[in-house]
């Protein structure tokens, strides 16, 4: 079992009991998935980068990515119905818990100019998103082979009911918020 999944079952999920006086157990919130995305754009028309996108994905996540398509034609931005948009996975379970470790603990200390995550991007539900602007912060990228600079938005879904109970999770877990 993940490091991160232990310490969340022996020593978070205590604390939130306590702290939100949860009178079930079922009650308590929980990290429920992981959605990784990234868009394309046009881009995403040309099958090489398609490809190379689709690896780094894979690679990052350790999950095939789905290809996003266009629903419906919009003639401002040249886009037709059924177009290439771009990429998404969504990872659970056990993956769910490697992938959150190694975003708290090896992909933000390595972000240039780092001063912690913003607090406002909680959404109504309690879920968080946040986005990455370079794929070398991973260590599985290799520098060598990267063509172009593609970024990330990384939402994490969780089962709280409002916005401080999910930061007490997310921070508990270990992610680094601004002051």
């Amino acid at each position: 079992m993940n490091n991160l999944k232990l310490e969340y079952l022996n020593i978070i999920k205590p604390k939130l009991k306590l702290k939100f006086k949860y009178k079930n157990i079922h009650q308590i919130p929980e990290i429920k998935k992981i959605i990784v995305s990234s868009c394309l754009g046009l881009n995403a028309q040309n099958k090489n980068y398609l490809k190379d996108a689709i690896e780094e994905i894979r690679t990052i996540t350790g999950q095939h990515p789905i290809i996003t398509k266009a629903k419906k034609s919009i003639s401002n931005f040249k886009l037709k119905k059924g177009a290439l948009l771009g990429l998404m996975t969504t990872l659970r379970r056990d993956k769910m818990y490697y992938f959150l470790e190694k975003i708290i603990k090896l992909v933000l200390p390595r972000l240039r100019d780092f001063r912690g995550l913003n607090i406002d991007q909680f959404d109504k539900q309690g879920n968080y998103n946040f986005g990455l602007d370079d794929q070398l912060v991973f260590p599985e990228i290799n520098s060598d082979k990267i063509t172009l600079k593609r970024g990330f938005n990384i939402t994490i879904v969780t089962t709280s009911k409002t916005i401080e109970e999910s930061f007490f999770l997310l921070y508990e877990l270990g992610f680094p918020f601004k002051k």
